[in-house]
């Protein structure tokens, strides 16, 4: 006897289509500075790239911090986008660096920041709904 493939639920791929219909977002939320946020969202994501997925620090804010910076360890980092403000330069996220990179996971740290004039979204969070989506990003490939 030949064993026939079975045809795949209808139901159960249309689920799996709206389920990958954007990226994920995982927000590390702390009542107060200082209080571990960007820690943990490191460690997390080291943990991640030593457990083989493509990470990348799109931004993290270490406000000087020496700890903080050693928390970044070996992830790979994009480099910040220079936006000529004023006679200044300002370095900002750099969306478009990221869209083409196309990380599964991107590290990007206070979402209420206010980007530069000039720059594509006003607000930080908006880049991050711009990646959320973007369909580079939804396959979590490279």
């Amino acid at each position: 006897m030949s064993a026939t493939p079975r045809r795949p639920d209808p139901d159960a791929l249309l689920a799996l289509a709206r389920q990958e219909g954007r990226g994920r977002l995982k927000v590390f939320l702390g009542a107060a500075p200082g209080v571990g946020k960007t820690m943990e969202m490191l460690a997390e994501a080291r943990r991640r790239l030593a457990g083989g997925s493509d990470v990348l620090a799109g931004i993290v804010e270490t406000h000087g911090r020496a700890e903080t910076q050693a928390g970044i360890g070996e992830l790979p980092v994009l480099p910040r986008a220079r936006m000529p403000y004023r006679g200044q330069a300002l370095e900002e996220f750099d969306l478009d660096a990221a869209l083409m990179r196309r990380p599964q996971i991107l590290l990007l740290d206070e979402l209420a920041h206010s980007n530069a004039p000039g720059s594509r979204h006003p607000k930080r969070w908006q880049d991050v709904e711009e990646l959320r989506a973007a369909p580079a990003l939804r396959s979590g490939r490279r």
